[in-house]
Formats: structure tokens, sequence, C-alpha cells
């Protein structure tokens, strides 16, 4: 129940939904079962028994009497006066206004619950999107991309298909089943009550098939989730997948996966397709059993109630057993809608990690550095993968960070915007720690150029302008910083020519110059430049340095680089090993250390 009660978060405010949806149901219902309490009058009419006459009209009340004894009036008086054949096109009239009435009620009823079933899975979607952008680096890092869009996907979609229609057909059918037990009780106590002992006993019965539903639920959608996961990584990882001739592989891979998830969606369905026909039987059932019972009261004359009336009672009752069944499929069918949902529910109560503090402060400008100071951090408890490192960076130098790999360079380019924190010591920004200031206007001081071109399916103009309401004459201007205009210009539609998936259809160097131009048009007093040129043959490679030496001029600047030739005008140089830094000094101090690591790696590169 508190899964059901915490989706309802999501259809806020449910005022506008909740009471038009009671006013037409409760119209709509009574009219449904207006339609089956004048079987009995016409009944009557067909079979030459009168009705107990009501000879005057009644006088208005709002009561349920009222209704019913001006229908015995009308009745009689077209019985009366205009003979048998014009009280029964009456009574044929009332039936249809009831029907045409009933209908349209129904239909505006189901208008109401879908705008609320829209309205929720659409306020959920966006909420669950918000949570995951909103989680930590490391989140995503222990995450499967798949699972991820599993549960924006499959799993959404599960909910509105099974609990949101479930919440319209349990709140419809239980006021219509509450209006068709009114009428039964009305029409005979003794018959009702012995109902109501036989109908929960087909009720326990349809619970005990549906309890398992749940687990196979979940079962399926882990089960997609794999299959998503394939489809993801295959896609990205398509030229490999050619380069390798794995293509029968992989799709060995995504059939064992796809057939696995037809097995365990087969037992789900059976499972939940067999509550259908076993309510209905159940009900089947109940009716005879109530056809048994209250005919041998009608025979025996002990039922106060005559033939006519009976069948009338039998008729209503029939009723009882669709909605009944609807309200037992509906539950059948939340289980896979909840199992959705408490995947998303754990989603979303993902604690976030990194998270700002009550009073932080927002930063509104940079003036006097960076400080790293005795910090140390772990991906992992038991291993430190940064070991008390210290230095400082003055506002308008630039440090670099050499290593081998998997020194801690890249970890420690991502402490310094608050990625992760520190597990011990503290990062300082114009002597305030990072911690105590608000994520985003940290963010906003950074410009970040990373290894692997994050780009974007979208236009180029879009991608440079990426988060920024910028002008085209600005895009441009970044764009020639960048040296990226001229290859721009002679794309098939300029700066809105699309790039694909990740940039597919632009070189690596093309692509590293438009995130450079993107860092530039942000316009940025920090940048951290992660192996910018690393994977870029030569003549790229000279572009992009030419583009990043103009973007470095007169800001501050951590670098990281494999290519020593690209940080030899460096202020200052760190060499890290295992965590530590080891060497510190300019390129030509750390050139004069004779068995210093920065001169081995030199030689070895040339330098």
């Amino acid at each position: 129940m508190k899964t059901y009660l915490r989706l309802l978060q999501y259809a806020q405010p449910l005022g506008r939904f909740v009471i038009p949806y009671l006013i037409c149901s409760l119209l709509g219902s009574l009219f449904g079962i207006l339609n089956f309490a004048l079987i009995g009058p016409l009944l009557g009419v067909l079979f030459d028994v009168q009705p107990a006459a009501v000879v005057a009209r009644p006088t208005f009340e709002w009561e349920p009497q009222y209704f019913i004894d001006l229908f015995k009036y009308y009745l009689y008086d077209a019985t009366t006066n205009h003979g048998k054949l014009a009280a029964l096109r009456f009574v044929c009239v009332v039936i249809i206004s009831s029907v045409f009435l009933s209908n349209i009620f129904r239909y505006l009823s189901s208008r109401v619950i879908e705008k609320m079933r829209g309205s929720t899975i659409t306020n959920l979607r966006s909420a669950v999107f918000e949570r995951i952008i909103s989680l930590h680096l490391g989140f995503f890092n222990n995450e499967r991309k798949g699972d991820l869009m599993a549960r924006l996907t499959t799993d959404i979609l599960e909910v509105e298909g099974s609990i949101g229609r479930a919440f319209g057909a349990i709140f419809k059918e239980i006021i219509l089943l509450i209006g068709y037990f009114i009428t039964l009780f009305y029409l005979s106590v003794e018959l009702t009550l012995f109902s109501l002992v036989v109908i929960p006993l087909s009720g326990a019965i349809i619970g005990l098939l549906s309890k398992r539903l749940k687990e196979h639920a979940i079962e399926v959608q882990l089960t997609m989730a794999n299959i998503l996961s394939v489809i993801e990584e295959t896609f990205g990882g398509v030229r490999v997948v050619k380069g390798f001739n794995a293509e029968r592989f992989i799709g060995e891979k995504f059939d064992r996966e796809n057939r696995k998830y037809y097995r365990v969606w087969r037992n789900m369905i059976y499972r939940q397709e067999m509550a259908s026909p076993l309510s209905e039987l159940l009900g089947v059932c109940v009716v005879a059993g109530i056809l048994l019972y209250g005919g041998g009261l009608v025979l025996s004359g002990q039922s106060g109630m005559d033939a006519k009336d009976f069948i009338a009672y039998i008729v209503l009752f029939s009723q009882v057993t669709r909605p009944a069944k609807e309200i037992s499929n509906s539950i059948s069918g939340m289980q896979r809608g909840k199992a959705s949902a408490d995947r998303i529910f754990r989603l979303m109560d993902t604690p976030r990690l990194i998270e700002d503090q009550p009073n932080a402060t927002v930063l509104k400008d940079f003036q006097q550095g960076i400080e790293v100071q005795n910090i140390t951090f772990a991906y992992q408890e038991d291993r430190n993968v940064i070991k008390n490192i210290s230095f400082s960076i003055p506002k308008g130098q630039t440090v670099a960070l050499v290593g081998s790999s998997g020194s801690g360079k890249s970890t420690i380019a991502d402490l310094i915007p608050r990625f992760f924190d520190v597990a011990g010591g503290q990062i300082l920004i114009d002597g305030m720690d990072i911690r105590q200031v608000t994520q985003q206007s940290l963010r906003n001081l950074m410009g970040i150029v990373t290894q692997e071109s994050i780009l974007f399916n979208d236009t180029i103009f879009n991608n440079i302008s990426f988060g920024i309401n910028a002008t085209p004459e600005q895009v441009e201007e970044a764009a020639r910083i960048a040296n990226a205009h001229e290859f721009i210009i002679q794309t098939p539609e300029g700066y809105q020519t699309t790039i694909g998936d990740r940039g597919s259809k632009l070189s690596g160097g093309q692509r590293q110059r438009i995130s450079i131009a993107r860092a530039i048009l942000k316009n940025p007093p920090i940048l951290i430049l992660d192996e910018a040129t690393s994977a870029l043959d030569t003549e790229s490679e000279k572009l992009v340095q030419e583009a990043l030496t103009r973007l470095m001029k007169n800001r501050t600047t951590l670098v990281i680089a494999h290519r020593l030739s690209t940080i030899q005008h460096a202020d200052q140089i760190l060499v890290l090993q295992h965590g530590e830094i080891i060497e510190q000094g300019t390129h030509l101090e750390l050139l004069e250390q004779k068995e210093g690591m920065y001169r081995r790696l030199s030689m070895m590169q040339g330098v």
C-alpha cells in the first residue's frame, strides 16, 4: 500500500482529478444500476403482473424512494390511461435514456482517470530522470546503463499499464460494486447476506493465484534490463563488434537474453491470464449458489419475493461478478506494476553522496587560487588511490600532472570539481573548502576538456552552446579560437549540421576542437584538461594544441598529459606514482634529476 500511496504523490493536486471522477463515476454507476433495476417493471408489464400502484405524483425529496415512486407513478399512469403497449414504450425509453446517461458519465470518468494517469506517469518519469542525473559520478560507474534505461522506460511503462489502469478500474468498479450491493440489499437482505459469505471465498482463491505474480514481474524487469544493456553496449561498440567479426558472438549473447526474457515473461503471463477464467468460473458458481438457495426460498414462499423480483435480482447479481472480476484482474496486474514501482523507488531512494550543505556559499568569482591540502581518496574502502597529496595552483598559473596509468591523475581532476568528495584533507578555492560552497557555483568557474570528446547527437551549434544561451556570433568566435570554424563551414549545413551519435560524423580532432570551443564559450577562469590530445594524430594534435594554448591564456589550468611536449611551459609539474607525488618542479628542474621518473619519461618520448 505504501508504494501505491507514494505513486499518488505524483498525481498532485489530487483534488482536480478525484472530485470530478467521483461525481462522474457515481452518476455513471447510478444509471448503470438503474438499467437492471428496471428489468422487474419490464417483466411485470410483459407478464401482466401489476406493480404496486402510486396514483398520486410524489413530493420531491432527495431520497431514492422518491425516484422509485416517481417511476411507478408514470408507469401506473401509462398503463391505466394508455394501455400496456404505452407502458412498455415508457419503460424502454427510460432504459435507453438510462443507458445513454450511464455511458456518457462512464466516458467522462474515463477521461478524468486517463488524464490523472498520464499526469502521474509524466511527473514520475521527469522525477526519476532528474534524480538519476543528480546522483554522484560514482553511482554511474557502478550501475549498468541498460538497467537505468530499463527503469526509465520499461519499468515506467509497466507502472503506467498495470497500476495506472488498475487504479481506474478499482476505483470505478468499487463504486459500481457498492451501488449494486445497495440495490441488492434493497431487493433482498437475506439473499445478499448469503452472497457476502460466498464471494470472499472466491476472492481468497484469486489472491492465492496472484501472490507469486510480483516475483515473476521482478524477474521479467531484470531480464529486460539485461537485454537493454546488451543493446546499449553493442551499439556503443559497434566498431569493435565488426572489427573482430563478433556479430555472431554478440547475436548469440542477445539471443540467450531474449529467450530467457521470453521464458520468464511466459510464466508470468500464464499465471496472470489464469486469473480471468478462474474468476469467471467462481462467479458463475456463486450465481448458481444464489439461484439454488434463493430459488428454494421463492418456491417455498419464504423469501417475500415473487418470481419477477427474483429474476430481476438474479440478473442484477450476475452483474456483480463483472466488477468483481475486473477488480481481481486489476489486483493481479498491479503485482507486475508494483514490482516495477519498487525498482523505481529504490532508485529514487538512492542517497546523493555529494550534497550541498544547508548554508553553502555561492562562489561568484575566482580571485586567489586552488589549494590541495593532504587529501586522500579511495574508490574502495580498503585501497587508497590518492595518498596524502598537497599542492597549489595560484591564479593564472598552469600545473601539470604526469605519471603512469593508474597513478591517480584523473582522480585528482575529478576531486577538484567535486565529482567525488575527498576521504581526508581538503581542497580550497580562494581559501574556502569546496564542500562549503554550492556545486553549481563551483562548476560554473570551471571548464573541462577530457580525452574522450563527449558530444551529443545534435547540431554543432547546440554542442558548442551546450548549457549556455549564446548568440551565433559568440559561438562562431569560440569556434574560431578553437581552430574549428574552417571545418565547420565545410560541413553540409555549417553550424546547423547534426554530428551523429557521440559526434560519429566527425574525426577525433574535429570532435576535440568542438569540445574546446564549448569550453571557450563558457569562458571559465579555471580549466581542467584531462589528456586532451593523447588520442590524436600529429596534425590534429597541432591544431588542438594551438586551440588549447589560446584557451589556457590568462587562466588557471590543471593539465593531465601523457605527451610531455605539451606541458613544457607549465609553471609546475607534478609526477605521480601509486597515488603519491614523487617529483615536483618545472620542466627544466625535473630534467636535472638524473634518476628521476620525469627525466626517464622525457628520454623515452624524445622530449
